[in-house]
């Protein structure tokens, strides 16, 4: 989270600026404001390998030049949340006026323009195109088109993509990666619903290759020999391929099965029955087969131990307190 009124006012611009460029998109901000007046609340996360910014700020310009484009190396598509205000959108030629409950899609690959005038509210999401598969062009036709209006998708979307923005809870962990399926699959609905080419989505490969990859690591995640190699030959990839895919989507292979795995183990120790197994058993019921590194890669990921992990949730029987002996003290007679 991301309090622009906590920085100094010539310190505003700058800290925005990196905030996003690092998180989210690289974009050129200019403010409509002088430095003391500049507000921005941001709020950045992800769910699985879609990222989510929520921003309230006043009169702003972003925009992605032509240079800032073609440097994106992860394709990707804006979903765009009009809370509050207004946004003037521009890619491809064309302009739309965004008003609140309205939803507008735009490319990480082309040039495009989002202008707000006055004070505003806005959730966007960047969804990797590979997860959209949508083709081409339906994407150029569906860019800088205001979303809404007459359409009753656009508004079910709008209220599922604002609940998915504001909630860390649905964001975390086996929430997050159970939902991304969904997610894509209303998204693409909308976009053809307003088109008028339900074509488009039938046309779509079944399922596409990083997504069949995600659901094959979480069906094996328990598995110790589980390895790009294995993962690349039950898909007829190469090893190459896989990784390629993957980098796409912003996922690193290792980085993603490691933190799901430590998730479950998190799971598993909170819940009931945890001290009917060992700490290290669990480890290795999801694939961490030394119980020291476990042990570390844990602590490291929620800062805390598996160990008092588990008493935070399982706390033992109390122990018996121990009284002290008493002394014998001999008093002589008379």
């Amino acid at each position: 989270m991301l309090d622009a009124s906590v920085v100094a006012p010539r310190e505003r611009e700058d800290t925005i600026r990196h905030a996003l460029w690092a998180s989210f998109s690289r974009v050129d901000i200019d403010h409509h404001t002088s430095q003391e007046d500049i507000g921005a609340r941001m709020g950045l996360g992800a769910v699985g390998p879609m990222k989510v910014c929520s921003a309230q700020g006043t009169p702003v310009s972003l925009r992605r030049t032509e240079r800032l484009a073609r440097e994106d190396h992860e394709p990707s598509v804006f979903l765009g949340l009009q809370v509050s205000g207004t946004n003037m959108v521009g890619q491809h030629g064309r302009q739309c006026l965004v008003g609140p409950g309205n939803l507008v899609v735009f490319e990480s690959t082309a040039p495009y323009t989002l202008r707000f005038e006055e004070r505003f509210g806005y959730l966007s999401l960047r969804i990797p195109r590979e997860a959209l598969a949508l083709p081409e062009r339906v994407l150029r036709e569906a860019a800088a088109v205001t979303l809404g209006p007459g359409n009753p998708t656009a508004r079910l979307a709008f209220t599922y993509f604002s609940q998915l923005a504001a909630s860390e809870e649905l964001r975390d962990g086996a929430h997050a990666e159970a939902l991304v399926g969904p997610s894509v699959e209303l998204l693409r609905a909308v976009v053809t619903s307003q088109l008028g080419d339900a074509g488009a989505g039938r046309a779509l490969p079944e399922v596409p290759l990083g997504m069949r990859v995600t659901q094959y690591v979480r069906a094996h995640l328990a598995d110790p020999d589980l390895s790009a190699q294995r993962i690349a030959a039950a898909h007829g990839v190469s090893v190459r391929h896989l990784y390629n895919v993957l980098s796409r989507s912003g996922i690193s292979l290792g980085d993603w099965i490691r933190t799901r795995r430590l998730a479950e183990c998190r799971r598993e120790l909170a819940g009931p029955g945890a001290r009917t197994r060992t700490i290290a058993a669990i480890g290795r019921r999801w694939g961490f087969v030394d119980a020291t590194h476990f042990s570390k890669a844990f602590k490291q990921a929620y800062g805390m131990s598996p160990r008092a992990w588990r008493e935070l949730h399982q706390p033992g029987p109390a122990r018996p307190s121990r009284r002290p002996a008493r002394r014998r003290v001999d008093v002589p007679a008379g």
